[in-house]
């Protein structure tokens, strides 16, 4: 059942108004559905109330809206990927430091090891990994390979971070907050299967151009995702890692206020990537980081899109929450574990 409602109305800013991407959705999508989805189920991750809340979220058209022009072997990786994330997100939510650890270094192993059987009795999440990694390498790239598995692991480091966190009812500066939600937000390697079958060099990677519309692309996700979670995530006080909360903890300023504040600041951010990626024409680079470099852009567009088709924050609202951005501040739920979404149950 729903939160009720507290009778206070917000407005979601709308960052993306003057955004040059528009949406744009993968041919495959509806084929890589079907099939990830059935995939997915198989593990058992979730009971079957559980696994229909999990559907609804639909991880497959976040898939399919970020990682829009690639072939269907492409989208497939994407959309297992997508779902991998959710499985391991939804386990560590609920997890202390230490049980994050063990799922990181499963998961890790997995990734590293995708020929190697998962020892019986280990937690479903390597398993997942392993199959979703075994089948990307047959046609990912080298150098796409290599950089997807570093930044997983930058990403299971800063799923444990986070726990640890949650262990001392920590709430971080905003600075602090964006250095460990770069990583947990999953934006690098999801990069990298953007780049799933493109040659392209760690030195033009490492570009400064480029790596300014890395970072500010991975800054406007965070903020799009955190504006759009944070109703439901205050609601079951698991708002210490949302960006709305650590502006009013650390500006001492009110809901509204905050949402101006972090408006402002995704603005910056927008100019600075739009700025960089004016500079890409004349820059003499491959054509490969061009199609790159537009992909970040649609990322910001995709996963904005995704936040509200989907059912995750939303429920079935989300369309008419997008065109009006006023929505009811939900009241505060009076029992469960915060941080528990409800499809696994806590650690104990």
């Amino acid at each position: 059942m729903a939160p009720a409602g507290t009778g206070i109305n917000f407005v979601i800013p709308n960052t993306l108004r003057s955004w040059p991407w528009p949406r744009f959705c993968n041919v495959h999508y509806e084929e890589c559905k079907a099939e990830s989805s059935a995939w997915c189920e198989r593990f058992g991750a979730f009971s079957p109330k559980a696994q229909k809340a999990f559907n609804r979220c639909d991880f497959n058209l976040l898939a399919s809206l970020a990682f829009a022009k690639l072939n269907r072997e492409g989208c497939r990786i994407g959309c297992d990927l997508m779902n991998l994330f959710f499985v391991i997100d939804e386990y560590s939510d609920v997890a202390d430091g230490q049980l994050a650890r063990v799922y990181a270094d499963i998961i890790m192993d997995a990734i590293r090891n995708p020929h190697k059987p998962r020892p019986e009795g280990e937690w479903v999440g390597g398993e997942v990994a392993r199959q979703f990694w075994e089948n990307a390498v047959r046609t990912a790239t080298p150098s796409a390979q290599r950089r997807f598995v570093h930044n997983f692991g930058l990403y299971m480091d800063g799923v444990v971070e986070q726990a640890l966190d949650r262990e001392d009812h920590r709430i971080d500066s905003v600075k602090t907050y964006f250095d460990v939600r770069r990583d947990t937000i999953g934006a690098k390697p999801s990069f990298a299967i953007n780049e799933v079958h493109m040659n392209i060099t760690d030195e033009e990677m490492a570009h400064p151009i480029i790596k300014t519309l890395t970072w500010t692309c991975i800054d406007m996700l965070i903020i799009g995702n955190d504006l759009c979670s944070y109703n439901v995530e205050q609601s079951r006080g698991d708002d210490r890692h949302n960006i709305v909360t650590i502006v009013m903890n650390e500006q001492q300023i009110g809901l509204h206020a905050a949402l101006q504040w972090i408006s402002d600041l995704h603005d910056s951010l927008a100019e600075e990537f739009l700025t960089a990626y004016a500079k890409l024409q004349t820059a003499g680079f491959s054509a490969d980081l061009i199609t790159y470099a537009d992909d970040l852009g649609n990322w910001v567009r995709a996963n904005d899109k995704w936040s509200f088709e989907s059912e995750r924050y939303f429920g079935k609202h989300g369309v008419e929450i997008e065109k009006t951005r006023i929505t009811e501040l939900l009241a505060k739920e009076e029992s469960g574990e915060a941080g528990n979404t409800g499809l696994v149950p806590a650690a104990k």
